[in-house]
């Protein structure tokens, strides 16, 4: 994460691409060719995690933000997302973020719900961190700020996702078990660690999003070993791109593509039960058609994916490639066409008080 004043968005490490990982060639299948989706029983939450390019601030720090976005798209967003590391270790002593509540109630009174992203590291990023190992967090190292943050969260009392660790499957975040002198089973045991003291202190208004990366190559880390079990987790996500024409990339691939694999094995083996969200995702519009992607996405969305409930846009500039809805007039129109679709639910949700939050009927 990128250090600065405000909790900083989460972005991938730049020294080691996440693309480097995607190692598979894919070809594009044509429509015909395409499994028939099945049919949809309840409505999704939509949203977006959104940069500064809007107005200089990233949302939900300004909220004007979030109005532009949706002024584009026509539809008020359900889901709005940010991110905050533990620390900002710029500067000694390191600064320790606390509960975002303010930032957290500009999402609940807009009626969206806040999809938070928190991450046990400091910035600015490394995959070196030896204060910030897995095993810091659960021999107890941290715990006076995990017990602090999660008392501030039960006081602001509202349901909101908490997307704690993500992308772990991975080795481009200090978190995981292939980087930072960590190793097996000290995810697992990390997460829940922090989880406990949540329990421990009433904080049940957090929803906890395990939110592993799309695995297109099946060369990362083996999910199930990363899983904390059904009494720790109440949705599972996904994370993933079409990288398009760029670097490294293994070229342009359709919604079903980036996500199809990876979806089966959690929805089909891994936790059956628990609802799904989509985190991250965005296309570049470099190698291929972006709206038509947008457009493919949504209808899929709407009409399949029985398990996934929720989706947010990165809408980001990040590392040069060109995420955000708005780089085009064709781009914003796919998506606020697609958005339109009733299935999509608006920002209706300020009362919400059911926690875990349930998926949208």
């Amino acid at each position: 994460m990128k250090s600065g004043i405000r909790p900083a968005i989460a972005a991938k490490a730049g020294a080691i691409s996440v693309l480097a990982l995607l190692l598979s060639s894919f070809v594009m299948p044509s429509a015909a060719a395409a499994a028939k989706p099945r049919s949809r029983s309840s409505s999704l939450y939509w949203g977006a995690t959104i940069g500064a390019q809007l107005t200089g601030t990233q949302a939900p720090f300004d909220m004007t933000a979030v109005s532009k976005f949706e002024r584009k798209e026509g539809k008020g967003l359900s889901l709005v997302g940010f991110a905050s590391p533990f620390a900002n270790c710029a500067s000694s002593p390191c600064s320790f973020y606390k509960f975002p509540t303010a930032a957290m109630e500009n999402v609940r009174e807009h009626g969206a719900i806040p999809f938070f992203s928190w991450a046990s590291q400091q910035t600015p990023l490394s995959l070196d961190e030896p204060d910030f190992q897995l095993a810091d967090v659960t021999n107890g190292t941290y715990d006076p700020y995990i017990r602090d943050f999660a008392t501030a969260a039960k006081a602001w009392g509202h349901p909101f996702f908490l997307r704690f660790n993500f992308e772990a499957n991975g080795n481009w975040f200090p978190w995981s078990e292939q980087t930072n002198g960590n190793g097996p089973g000290q995810y697992v045991a990390a997460w829940r660690h922090v989880h406990d003291i949540f329990t421990s202190v009433g904080a049940t208004n957090a929803t906890w999003a395990w939110c592993p990366n799309v695995n297109i190559s099946h060369n990362l880390q083996s999910l199930r070993s990363l899983y904390p079990g059904d009494r720790y987790v109440d949705w599972t996500c996904l994370d993933g791109f079409n990288w398009g024409a760029r670097s490294d990339s293994p070229g342009w691939l359709s919604f079903g593509q980036v996500f199809r694999s990876t979806y089966r094995q959690i929805a089909r083996k891994i936790a059956p039960a628990k609802p799904m969200i989509i985190g991250e995702t965005a296309s570049n519009d470099r190698g291929g058609s972006k709206a038509a992607w947008i457009r493919d996405m949504l209808a899929r969305l709407a009409a399949g994916y029985p398990k996934i409930h929720g989706v947010l846009w990165f809408d980001v500039i990040d590392r040069n490639t060109h995420w955000p809805i708005e780089t085009s007039r064709s781009v914003t129109r796919a998506f606020r066409k697609g958005i339109r679709r009733r299935v999509y639910t608006r920002n209706i949700y300020a009362d919400l008080s059911a926690s875990p939050i349930p998926p949208p009927r």
